[in-house]
C-alpha cells in the first residue's frame, strides 16, 4: 500500500477515536441528566457521538435549576435541554455573569399549554379558541362531580409552576384547577379519560410522546408576551397579568463558558446538535410507551443517522 494512501486511513481512522486537536483536555466532558425522557435521550446522543470523536464523557445527574451554579464553576459542563417555557429567565442569569454560554438551538420547540382531546370538540364549539371555554355549556362539558357547574382543568404538579390559576382568574374562566401530583399521574388520568372518551381537559407538552398518541388540539389563548406576565395592563383584563397563554419557543443548549478552550472541538459539535420534535417524540414514545431502554433507543439513532452526526463532529 502507497505510504500516501496508508497515512491518509490512518488519519481518517484516528478523527473518529480521537480529539480533533492535540491541544485538547483528555478530562470527561460532564453532561448533566434530569428526570424526563427527552432530556435523557437528547443527552446521551449527545455524550454518544462525542464519544465517537474521541472524547472522554461523563453524565451527571443534576437538578435542572441548579445546574446552573455547577456550569457557572465548570464543575459540570454541558446541559442539553433548557426550555424556554420553564429555564429562560435561569438560563440569561447565568449567561450575564460570562462564566456560561448559550451555545444555540437544540432544533426542538418547547411547548407547555391547555389541551384538549380532539372529541370534545363537538361538545364545546368553538375550540380551540380560548374564547369557546367562557361559555356555560363548554364549562359544563369539561366538568366533573367535583367542580360542576365549572369546568375542570388539570395542571401539572404545583412545582411545575405555569400560572394557571393566575390564567383562570385573569381571562375569567368558569374553570376550577386542579393539579396533578406527579407527571405520572397527569398522563395516566389522560389514559383514562381518553378510552371512556371522557371530558378532560389539561396541561400537555411537546415534545412527548402524548401529543402523537392523542388525537387533540392546544387551546389558542392570546399569545404570551413578557409584558403579559409583568404589566396587568396589558391584554384583555386592564388589572390582571397572565391574561394570555404560556410561553414557547426553542430547548437550548447551554454549557460553562471554559468549554470552548478547554475541548474546542466538543464545542463545536454541541453547537451543530440539531433534532426536531418529531423526531424526538418518536423516541421518546419508544421508551415510555414500548418499553425500550433510553440507551438501546440512543444506540439506535446513532447507528441510523451516521451521516447526520458525523458533520457534527467534523466542524
Amino acid at each position: 500500500m502507497p505510504r500516501t494512501i496508508a497515512a491518509a486511513l490512518l488519519m481518517s481512522a484516528a478523527f473518529f477515536t480521537a480529539p480533533a486537536s492535540a491541544q485538547e483536555s483528555t478530562d470527561p466532558i460532564k453532561l448533566t441528566l434530569h428526570d424526563w425522557t427527552g432530556q435523557l435521550i437528547t443527552t446521551q446522543i449527545m455524550g454518544e457521538v462525542l464519544k465517537k470523536a474521541g472524547y472522554s464523557v461523563e453524565f451527571v445527574q443534576a437538578d435542572y435549576l441548579a445546574q446552573f451554579a455547577g456550569l457557572e464553576s465548570g464543575d459540570l459542563h454541558v446541559a442539553m435541554e433548557i426550555w424556554e417555557t420553564t429555564g429562560r429567565e435561569a438560563m440569561d442569569a447565568a449567561t450575564a455573569t460570562g462564566k456560561v454560554e448559550n451555545l444555540g438551538e437544540t432544533g426542538m420547540q418547547a411547548k407547555e399549554e391547555w389541551w384538549f382531546p380532539e372529541y370534545m370538540k363537538e361538545k364545546c364549539p368553538g375550540l380551540p379558541n380560548w374564547e369557546a371555554l367562557k361559555a356555560e355549556a363548554c364549562a359544563e362539558a369539561f366538568s366533573t362531580a367535583e367542580t360542576a357547574p365549572k369546568g375542570r382543568y388539570l395542571g401539572g404538579p404545583v412545582t411545575w409552576g405555569g400560572f394557571d390559576d393566575e390564567r383562570v382568574e385573569a381571562l375569567d374562566l368558569p374553570f376550577e384547577v386542579v393539579h396533578a401530583g406527579t407527571d405520572a399521574a397527569l398522563f395516566a388520568e389522560l389514559e383514562s379519560a381518553y378510552q371512556r372518551q371522557a371530558p378532560i381537559l389539561l396541561w400537555i407538552y411537546a415534545p412527548h410522546w402524548a401529543p402523537a398518541k392523542y388525537k387533540g388540539e392546544w387551546v389558542e389563548f392570546p399569545q404570551y408576551t413578557k409584558e403579559c406576565y409583568e404589566d396587568a395592563a396589558w391584554g384583555s383584563n386592564p388589572d390582571m397579568a397572565y391574561d394570555c397563554g404560556k410561553p414557547f419557543g426553542p430547548i437550548w443548549k447551554v454549557a460553562w463558558s471554559g468549554l470552548k478552550d478547554k475541548w474546542p472541538g466538543a464545542h463545536e459539535a454541541i453547537k451543530a446538535f440539531n433534532v426536531g420534535n418529531d423526531e424526538m417524540g418518536e423516541m421518546i414514545t419508544k421508551v415510555d410507551l414500548e418499553g425500550k431502554k433510553v440507551e438501546e433507543v440512543v444506540a439506535e439513532w446513532v447507528g441510523a443517522n451516521e451521516a447526520k452526526w458525523s458533520e457534527w463532529i467534523k466542524k
